[in-house]
């Protein structure tokens, strides 16, 4: 296949799910749909239709192909990498009292959504499963490290560690991997019924999930007088960070499908929730927002051109 036909393989992939956000963008401006609809509909798909989708992946897949530590261990590790590239690197350029929101904003990406969706695209269930036995590390790892970062630079927030704990052992999409691992493993076999059920359900997660990310961006912040430090946030999270760990992740022994998972892990945008716990905190609730429009913004490029990159080099 030559490098056109590539190139269109690509498109295949990516169009479909950044179409599907800034349909979300759209349909928000034409106001059909509103803040109660996102509201709703991202509760409706953390704690039912993800939860489900991922379970099903999981136990229809091969857990000796895909449950794999190495590869588990790996992007944690690059996960922590990542936290203290941002955080070095932005004792270069930001101003103190940036530095939390900004640090968070380069290393904590959209991957329950925009990276599962295009683990999705690439690999179908494979995918699906490997980016869930990844989503359990995602959940562990952003959210310990992004309240580090928040706490460290807002002394004056208060850090309950014994109630983010809680929030993420009793999270449903690390429930849903904790329950699929051992049907998978005994070989369990849903009724046909349920399992229809089932996918009928978590066919609705990708489709809201995205349109709830373009109904949540907001182009006028992305334009606001904190868009250098946004931007500048915005190309290590989309540029910088998933060359590095990417080209780690071939250097440590990782081809086709697992590196394909790893790099569109790594090339998410800044994940919505990351507004969410900079508001909890009291930090500037306006750069993050900046960072998540400006991220998303660059995605559709960046990602589309990354896995062209790996496809036309034989890598993915």
């Amino acid at each position: 296949m030559g490098l056109s036909g590539i190139f269109l393989e690509t498109l295949n992939v990516t169009l479909p799910v950044f179409a599907m956000v800034f349909l979300g963008l759209i349909l928000k401006r034409l106001r059909w749909i509103d803040q109660a609809f996102v509201s709703t509909a991202s509760l409706l798909v953390f704690r039912g239709t993800m939860p489900t989708l991922i379970f099903l992946s999981i136990i229809r897949a091969d857990l000796e192909a895909t449950l794999d530590p190495w590869l588990l261990g790996f992007f944690a590790l690059a996960t922590l990498g990542s936290f203290l590239f941002s955080w070095g690197w932005s004792r270069l350029r930001v101003p103190l009292a940036e530095r939390g929101v900004y640090i968070q904003g380069a290393f904590r990406g959209n991957c329950g959504i925009v990276g599962l969706a295009l683990a999705a695209g690439l690999y179908g269930e494979a995918g699906l499963s490997v980016g869930g036995l990844l989503l359990g590390v995602v959940i562990l790892t952003y959210n310990a490290l992004s309240v580090i970062a928040l706490a460290h630079h807002q002394p004056e927030a208060a850090t309950d560690w014994r109630s983010l704990t809680g929030q993420v052992v009793r999270n449903p999409l690390i429930l849903a991997v904790v329950a699929a691992v051992p049907v998978a493993a005994l070989d369990i076999e849903l009724p046909a019924w349920l399992a229809t059920s089932g996918d009928y359900f978590a066919s609705l997660t990708l489709p809201l999930a995205l349109l709830c990310v373009g109904a949540t961006l907001s182009l006028s912040a992305a334009a606001g007088p904190q868009g250098r430090l946004a931007l500048d946030a915005s190309l290590v999270k989309m540029v910088v960070l998933p060359g590095l760990c990417t080209g780690a992740a071939w250097m440590a022994g990782f081809e086709g499908r697992e590196l394909g998972v790893l790099f569109v892990f790594f090339a998410s945008p800044t994940a919505a929730a990351s507004f969410v716990m900079v508001k909890a905190l009291g930090g500037n609730a306006t750069l993050a927002a900046n960072i998540i429009a400006l991220s998303t913004l660059l995605a559709s490029v960046t990602v589309t051109l990354g896995v062209f990159g790996l496809r036309a080099g034989g890598l993915i």
